[in-house]
């Protein structure tokens, strides 16, 4: 199994939203809850139109590590979020596959990679893509390791730049510059 890679080009992340938003809401809103939250997709899909509706931030205990936690919606996933549970149960699945069964990660993975072949994406990409997007242009954004250490519920920053796949690339670019 190979490594997969955040988006870090915002015209492509633009571009796979606007693909995703004409062929299906429901991909688009799993999409950006994705890069948006950096919840891990089994956290994302456990979710019910109750733990959304209407709401300014998520609270859950997380799948893998078992760690309550809370996020704050933006405005961009409050706004999507309403218009896509206006007409839905409170019980039901947030994502519902077309059988109306709740998505299961494989569903989610296909959705995702056919978006970004679709979209001539040629990294590696998988469900995890999304936590990682998100990781990525967070910390290119605010530079504070720290924060997005704790948000993405790391050990260290160490664990936390690797993951991101900042370590080489800023390495990268860094030697390029250095010129004695």
């Amino acid at each position: 199994m190979s490594v997969v890679e955040p988006i870090r080009n915002k015209m492509v992340i633009k571009n796979i939203e606007e693909f995703l938003k004409k062929r299906k809401l429901r991909d688009y809103v799993l999409f950006c809850l994705g890069i948006n939250s950096g919840l891990r997709i089994s956290d994302i899909l456990n979710l019910n139109v109750s733990d959304v509706k209407n709401k300014n931030y998520l609270k859950l205990c997380e799948k893998k590590t078992g760690k309550y936690k809370i996020v704050p919606l933006n405005k961009k996933l409050k706004n999507i979020l309403n218009i896509y549970t206006r007409n839905r149960a409170l019980d039901e699945p947030l994502f519902l596959t077309k059988f109306n069964n709740r998505m299961d990660r494989i569903t989610a993975y296909r959705i995702i990679n056919n978006a970004c072949k679709e979209k001539n994406l040629k990294t590696n990409i998988g469900t995890h893509t999304l936590r990682k997007t998100f990781g990525y242009h967070f910390y290119k954004e605010y530079k504070d390791i720290a924060m997005l250490q704790k948000i993405l519920n790391h050990s260290t920053p160490r664990i936390t730049m690797r993951y991101i796949g900042i370590d080489d690339e800023e390495i990268w670019n860094c030697c390029k510059k250095f010129i004695l």
